[in-house]
């Protein structure tokens, strides 16, 4: 049996392209870097915390969001448990909603972000 190979961050194993597959890695290594900055951060406030996510979590998701635009809504609710659990690690947000804390950084939610990527693609 030959190993998976990964190419452009997509992973193929004898030629087969498994979206679910490729979102669920994406999720665990989005969740992975996230559990890692909660870990080694002492402050948990969105000056510290939102910068971070920013630039190591965030552009994982949006990648695989914009390369495979995933089709199940399992997957996409997969991908944004990641976001769901950042919004909750900030501290004085946690009583709000995932869609309110993401309007309070200045985000998208990742199904708008995929929108406005195939917007910008069309025209």
């Amino acid at each position: 049996m030959s190993s998976p190979e990964e190419d452009v961050g997509v992973l193929v194993l004898n030629m087969k392209l498994n979206m679910s597959q490729q979102c669920m890695l994406t999720a665990q290594k989005a969740s992975c870097i996230m559990g890692w900055i909660k870990s080694i951060m002492a402050s948990r406030s969105m000056e510290v915390i939102l910068p971070l996510y920013s630039t190591l979590v965030r552009p994982h998701l949006e990648y695989r969001i914009q390369l495979w635009g995933p089709q199940y809504k399992k997957d996409m609710d997969l991908l944004e448990q990641v976001q769901r659990s950042t919004t909750k690690a900030i501290r004085g947000l946690e009583h709000l909603s995932c869609e309110d804390s993401l309007r309070e950084f200045g985000l998208f939610s990742l199904e708008k972000r995929r929108l406005w990527g195939d917007l910008i693609t069309a025209f």
